[in-house]
This record gives C-alpha cells, structure tokens and sequence, in this order.
C-alpha cells in the first residue's frame, strides 16, 4: 500500500474530535435507551420461555410450552381477536371522523377556533378521568345517552355490563379522547396543501368531490400514513379506559393483549405468560411498522 493511501486513511484531528464530541453527545441516551428499553426487551422475551411467580428464587425454563399452552386456549384466541376488533375499529373510525371534522373546521366558520380547542381537549384529559365520566354517561338508568334515547322512545342498553354492547362503548371512548388529534394534525395538512391546485380544479371544470379526490386525498397522503401509524400503536397500548370502564369484563369481552400482559403479570404474578402477551404484542406492532414503512412510497405523495 503506497504511502499516500496510509495517509489518506489518517483520521485528522479534528475529525477525531468530533467523533468524540458526538459519542459525548449521543452517548447518553444510548445508555438510557440500553437500560430502559433494549435490556428490558431482551429480558421479557426470556421471561416468556420460563414459568416464575416473580417471587421464586429460581425461575423454571420451560421452552415454548407458554406459548402453546395460551394459543391452545380459546380465552386467549378471545383476547387476539378483541385486539383486533379493538385497534381496526378505533383506528378507521379515528381516521374517517377526524378527516370530516377537519374539513369541516377548515372552513370560515364563526366560532371555529373554539371549537377547534373544544374537539382536542380531550386528548389532554386523563383516560382514567374519562373513563369514570363516561360511565354515568353509558348508565343505563340515569345516563345522558338513556335521556338522549327516551325522546325517541328508545332504552338504552346495559352498555358495560352486556358482552355485545361493552366492546362497542370502550371504542367509543377511545375514539371521543384521540379524535382530537386526528383534527389537529389533518388541520396542519389541509392548511399545506396550495390554493392554487384547488383553482386549478376549479379552472378546469370539477366541483367539490373532484377538488377533494384530486387535490386534498394525494395532499393529505403523508398526514394520513402518519396517523394511521401513530393511531395503531396507541391503539394497541390503550389500557387506562378499559381497566375503568370494564376492567377487561364482562367475561373478557374487553380484554385486549395490553390488559391480559396486566392482569398475567401483576394480578396472577404469572410472568411467563405475561411476557408471550408482551412479545406478541411488540412482535404486531413492530410488524404493523414494518409493512407500513415497506408501502409508504406507493401510497404517499410529498409533492
């Protein structure tokens, strides 16, 4: 190797230094994200290969039997589906709702900014909080939604306490408290979008759905990949409301992974299958963010 290629490969000092100052820099939050997350991680996905009580000293390897004892039981084959049900129903309606409340407040509106700040209160609240406010809200003696119906001559049903109807009242909720944001951040789109492409539609004969298909869905592609992801990941971790509200019940038709990782590893002290709820539950989210990021260049428009 000649002697000007050794040189070439000579770091110099100030390239040196800077490498120093950004492990300096950036060095701390690896160590904290090691401690607090990656470690953790690690860790919880041995504990699903092993049967412990958190208490024993001596935790007991049992290979994948946590895994097939939980896929083998119809509970928890319950549990996978109201995941489903939970985060599919809560994000397309988080999703479709906001984007027409959105337009809606878009426009020139007397009082529109009180209502804009009215709309995203409830993401500032505590899920908790809400949930205890809806439940006088779903009682279905002395409930709002019990008075709303009687003028039309209807009864309200037992919301929290019927398996078809508890389901269908915590989405409700998670919807009311998230929706919010879905408004704000399609409100940031909208207002990106030119108006010169929606003049241009205009110019060229098409009316309000033509402006709409043509100009605001390709605009609003990147807000709509990024809500989509942001909406799924929080629907997936939602605890809070369900732990109030139904508390998994009644006969788990509100248990979601999330509330069987709590209910395994800090009721039953049952760690093992806590930790195959936790590796599934990171494996779907993770998974979910794969494919999203795989399909992101096919569907979203920048410009």
């Amino acid at each position: 190797m000649s002697t000007g290629a050794l040189q070439s490969k000579r770091v110099s000092p100030a390239e040196r230094r800077e490498w120093w100052l950004f492990l300096l820099l950036v060095g701390p939050n690896i160590l904290l994200f090691a401690i607090f997350t990656y470690w953790p991680l690690l860790y919880n996905g041995y504990l699903s290969f092993v049967r412990w009580d958190m208490l024993a000293p001596v935790k007991m390897w049992v290979g994948l039997d946590n895994y097939r004892f939980l896929f083998s039981q119809p509970e928890f084959q319950l549990i996978l589906f109201n995941t489903f049900y939970f985060t599919i129903a809560s994000v397309l309606l988080t999703i479709v709702l906001g984007l027409l409340m959105a337009l809606l407040l878009n426009q020139s509106l007397r009082g529109r900014n009180a209502v804009r700040s009215i709309v995203f209160s409830p993401v500032m609240l505590s899920g908790a909080a809400i949930g205890i406010v809806w439940i006088y809200i779903f009682d279905p003696r002395y409930g709002l939604i019990d008075a709303l119906l009687g003028f039309i001559g209807l009864n309200s049903p037992n919301w929290l306490l019927d398996g078809a109807w508890a389901m269908p009242a915590v989405i409700i909720v998670h919807v009311w408290k998230t929706i919010g944001y879905a408004v704000v951040i399609y409100l940031a789109g909208l207002q990106a979008i030119p108006r010169e492409l929606y003049e241009a539609v205009v110019v060229d004969g098409g009316g309000a759905w033509s402006r709409f298909r043509a100009v605001t869905l390709p605009g609003l592609s990147p807000v709509v990949f990024f809500l989509v992801l942001t909406t799924v990941l929080t629907s997936f971790q939602s605890f809070d409301i369900i732990k109030v509200m139904t508390n998994g019940g009644p006969v788990n038709a509100t248990t979601t992974l999330v509330f069987y990782l709590y209910e395994e590893g800090f009721v039953a002290f049952n760690a093992g299958r806590a930790g195959v709820a936790s590796v599934l539950l990171f494996g779907l989210m993770f998974a979910f963010t794969l494919v999203q990021m795989r399909y992101e260049d096919r569907s979203v428009h920048y410009a």
